[in-house]
This record gives C-alpha cells, structure tokens and sequence, in this order.
C-alpha cells in the first residue's frame, strides 16, 4: 500500500454542484414511511428469468482456502479441481477457512456501519458520480441513465495502488486500511490458484495484469430495511468490472445468482466470503470462466450490508484472452482488446439493469470486429 490519502478531490465531472439527497438510511427511519417514493418503484419484467429458485438440488459450491495452500499435494490438487468447477459451472462460490480474523471482519462491518450513521451532511461531502472517482457516496453512480433510485446507501473507495478514505469516523480508515491489505493477499492467492486451474502458470496473473500496480476496490452497500421490497431494489442485475470480487455481509440473505437462467438464493455461511468471477477474468479465460450475473433484493424488517472488495488489473493494462487459451480453430480469442480505464468508462456508460457482460459489452461496441493476431 503506497499513499494514504483520507480526504481526495472528486474526478472533475463531479466537482460541480449537486442537489442534496435524503440516504435510503434516513428514509427507512422516518417514522411516517409506509410505502416507498414513486423514484424508488423499480419496474422489472415478470418473465421466467426472473423467477427465484427455490428448490435448487445444485448448491452453491464451497471452497476450503486452507487445502488450496495444504503442503499435501493430492489435497491441493482437488482443491484447484473444485475451484475450477465452480469457477466454471457458477463463477461463484463460498470461501471457508480463508485465515481472515473474524474479529477482523467484525471491526470492519462496525466501522463502516459507523460511516452510515454519520448525518446525511457528512456523508454528502462524498456524493460522486464518476466511476473514477477515488471516493464515491451515494445511492447511484450514473445519475444520468439510471433513472430509479436504489435502496440502498453506497460508499466506495479506491484502496489501492493509492488508499483513499473518509475521515470520519475516528478509526475508519485505520480499520479499512489493514482489512484492504489482507484482502489483497487473499485475492491474489485465489487469482494464483484460478490460473493455475487454467492450466497457466501461477505468475501468470501477476505478469499480465501488472498486479502490483492493480485497481483495488473497497465498498459497502446498506440496504436498510424497505416498506414495499417487492417494488424496490437494492441491485439490480450486473456483473463485476474487474478480475474477482469478495464480499463479506451481516447474517441477513438478500443476495441471488443467475445459474442456469435462475436466480438462486445465496444464504449466508457465517465467517465464510462470497466470491464471484469478474468481467475481466471472462476475458482473460476467453469465456471458459464467465462473469456471474448477480442481484441484492430487499426485505421489510432488517439492515443488510454487504462490503464487496473487488480487485481488477492497472488501469492502463489491456486485457486480452491468454495465448494459451487460444487456439485459432476451436478456441479463437472472442474479446475485444481494451483497456481496463476504458472498460470502466464504457460500461459506466449503460443502464445498469441490462447486466452488460464482457461478451455483450464486444457486441456493442464492435460488431465487425475480429482477431487477426492475438495482442
């Protein structure tokens, strides 16, 4: 960690004066709410595919952190075989045993519920609206296209290669500071064992996503409880910009997966992170490990919070599939070369509930276009 910046100028775009909002926090708690602002009533289709499955003989896959680092190497092996399966068949799967303190994550869901109980004239030193920005509050980022307001309160920061923090509460960033670095040492242990399942080399990460100097993600999202949860939603359905995202949260379920044109349920395990695949290890795999479609519903009784940390290339490195996953017959490389500020940027650019995926992104923006050498 190279730099603690605890209080960051907003990127540009958002330094211009911005109407004053109400958190979804000092929403719930009014004490005449009985049903949610037309602004909140968020309109999705009743289809099928939007139907919650409730009697999935599939479970979500669990993976043991300590056999993936067991000096025994038949326990090694079918630990990287697992993650591999679940990588592949999920792009999602609970993590046990993962050498994270539990005091630890406990001090780091206090610190930030402190945040959230900050007076909305604190908090709104933060309002952002730019995906770069280092610090971001609020309860949408592309106020421009996304219409409806979320349930939910949002503070992000980047951690990494820089470390950008609020300075209230007391202690935040000291809390936030120490969870963000094992954190990083988790992600990139698990990213060693992702490519390894691949088939590529352990390093390989490392050298093509110039990791060291990779864009590192703190948030947390407060989804308090909601009076209508069936009109409202916490998230709606997007995949994770970067490589691999870990999310912690309370003991309250709220958080689906997409699995076989399903949702699905993830019920929390305690002390276990839930970790999913991002749009950039899609890429990077050439589609063999797709990024997980996923959504946060609501309920009408308790606060939910969930602190995702995602980890994802530098900003200027260009994620192509690897060489070795690519064959020109069977296996052409079907994504784009691009940059990650970039991708960023563009996805930034589109409604957040068509949950763009890598490959839906390159229909987009290249309908012509084609590999004729691998970059």
């Amino acid at each position: 960690m190279d730099t603690i910046s605890p209080v960051t100028q907003l990127h540009p775009e958002a330094s211009a004066p911005r109407l004053q909002i109400t958190s979804a926090k000092t929403l719930a708690e009014s004490s005449n709410l009985t049903s949610i602002p037309s602004h909140y009533a968020f309109t999705t289709p009743t289809s099928g595919d939007q139907a919650v499955h409730a009697d999935h003989d599939d479970p979500i896959p669990v993976i043991d952190f300590s056999l993936l680092s067991s000096s025994n190497p038949d326990q090694r092996s079918k630990a990287v075989s697992d993650l591999a399966k679940a990588c592949q068949d999920w792009g999602v799967f609970m993590l046990i045993n993962h050498g994270v303190p539990q005091s630890q994550m406990k001090a780091t869901v206090d610190a930030l519920m402190g945040f959230f109980d900050l007076t909305d004239q604190e908090k709104n030193k933060f309002l952002g609206k730019h995906v770069l920005d280092p610090i971001i509050y609020g309860t949408r980022i592309k106020a421009s296209i996304d219409k409806v307001l979320l349930w939910r309160d949002l503070l992000r920061m980047m951690v990494h290669p820089k470390f950008h923090c609020p300075p209230k509460p007391e202690g935040l960033s000291e809390v936030l500071a120490e969870y963000s670095v094992e954190l990083r040492k988790l992600a990139r242990e698990l990213l060693k064992a992702i490519t390894e399942s691949l088939g590529l080399g352990s390093g390989y990460i490392d050298e093509a996503m110039n990791m060291d100097s990779s864009l590192q993600i703190l948030a947390a999202n407060l989804y308090p409880p909601c009076p209508q949860p069936e009109l409202a939603m916490g998230l709606p359905s997007h995949s994770d910009f970067g490589l691999l995202t870990i999310l912690m949260q309370n003991d309250i379920g709220g958080l689906q997966v997409n699995h076989g044109g399903k949702w699905v349920k993830v019920d929390p395990i305690p002390n276990a992170f839930v970790v999913n695949t991002a749009d950039q290890l899609e890429i990077m795999s050439n589609g063999k490990y797709k990024s997980v479609l996923h959504r946060a519903v609501l309920n009408n009784k308790t606060t939910r919070i969930s602190i995702p940390f995602s980890i994802g290339p530098s900003l200027n490195t260009v994620v192509v599939p690897a060489e070795q996953l690519v064959d020109g017959k069977h296996n052409q490389a079907t994504y784009i070369s691009r940059n990650y500020r970039d991708y960023l940027k563009f996805k930034q650019s589109r409604v957040l509930n068509k949950g763009l995926c890598p490959n839906q992104v390159k229909d987009m923006i290249c309908v012509a276009y084609c590999y004729a050498v691998l970059c």
